[in-house]
């Protein structure tokens, strides 16, 4: 596996037991619609809350986060809509980003709620 994969799975591991200890019910990891995916699916607070969670090993090029532009937000939309879809959900969607820096084997969480809304594509 590619090193940078391998961060971004110590991520998502690391995302998984932060959500756990906020409280967040893990539904779903890694869910996939054709060659979109979503890292975390999570209830909380009545909300079904779709999150993207982004791993560098340095802030030097800029926060984690601002790797979520357009594009990606437009296949998380629609790979929501899908999973909503396809489960019969009638709840609230909510979009997180949850930004993680590891360095030196020490890391740092941002977890970023309402990251984005769902938008119509133009």
């Amino acid at each position: 596996m590619a090193q940078h994969n391998e961060l971004g799975k110590i991520g998502e591991n690391i995302a998984f037991q932060y959500l756990l200890g906020k409280g967040y019910e893990i539904v779903e990891r890694n869910w996939r619609f054709g060659k979109d995916e979503i890292d975390i699916i999570a209830r909380y607070e009545n909300r079904l809350v779709i999150i993207e969670v982004k791993t560098r090993s340095t802030d030097f090029f800029g926060d984690p986060e601002d790797s979520v532009g357009d594009k990606k937000q437009q296949f998380l939309i629609r790979a929501a809509d899908e999973y909503v879809n396809q489960k019969d959900i009638d709840q609230e969607v909510r979009f997180d980003i949850i930004s993680i820096i590891i360095e030196q084997n020490k890391h740092t969480v941002r977890h970023i709620e309402d990251a984005f809304y769902p938008t119509l594509p133009e």
